[in-house]
């Protein structure tokens, strides 16, 4: 279900300024694209990653810190920017326990998110999952939701949270599932009220996360499936 707070302008000198923008999750699926646009997007000046490993990527625009997510207080001086694109997360089958993922989706991303609105960034985007809600029976989706949550009591003055359908591209880490019943649900007509089940690519994704920070809009909204797939045309 998307949830949408009234649009307020941007004042339009915010137009022409050139963003520095922040993201954690730059190796992931998402992560990665969100990076490849910054970088050839004239409208931002610089992208700060932070990584528990390095990207391999050298650009002018790039600075890259490779950090330990359990010890934010050693970095988080450097969280400082306009926009932070938060598209950390990982899988049971990675890290092994619920404890351990919950740590990565939820502690990690909220963290960051409560020291970059210390350090004044204003903008934030969260990629999260179709179905996030506190009161869900499944692990997954239940942790999405509580971010979710935490986030929005952070009051930032414009926070945009995706909810993207099954994702599909080229990962580090296979995941069978999502490969397997993406080839599936690919064949599929599409069906009005099942946009959650497309497929839908990580650059896609990352185009409606550049793209939402950069509207006129203030305040939280969600966009789910059925919204991302509208950055198609």
């Amino acid at each position: 279900m998307t949830f949408s707070l009234p649009k307020t302008p941007l004042r339009g000198s915010n137009k022409t300024m050139k963003k520095t923008v922040l993201l954690i999750g730059a190796t992931g699926l998402v992560g990665s694209e969100i990076t490849h646009y910054a970088l050839n997007d004239d409208r931002i000046e610089k992208i700060k990653i932070f990584a528990r490993r390095s990207t391999g990527l050298t650009h002018p625009k790039l600075e890259e810190h490779i950090v330990d997510f359990d010890n934010l207080k050693e970095w988080r001086q450097d969280l400082t920017g306009d926009i932070l694109f938060s598209a950390l997360g990982t899988t049971l089958k990675q890290v092994g326990t619920r404890e351990a993922q919950r740590i990565v989706d939820y502690d990690y991303q909220l963290r960051v998110a409560q020291a970059a609105k210390i350090n004044g960034v204003s903008n934030v985007v969260i990629v999260s999952a179709p179905g996030a809600n506190t009161k869900s029976l499944f692990a997954y989706t239940k942790i999405k939701g509580e971010l979710e949550r935490d986030v929005m009591k952070l009051s930032f003055p414009k926070l945009t949270i995706i909810r993207p359908g099954l994702l599909k591209g080229p990962r580090s880490t296979k995941r069978f599932v999502e490969q397997n019943s993406g080839k599936i649900l690919s064949v599929l007509p599409t069906i009005p009220g099942l946009e959650s089940l497309r497929p839908v690519s990580g650059k896609l994704v990352a185009h409606a996360c550049i793209e939402s920070a950069f509207d006129e809009s203030l305040g939280q909204r969600i966009l789910g499936p059925k919204d991302v797939l509208q950055f198609l045309k």
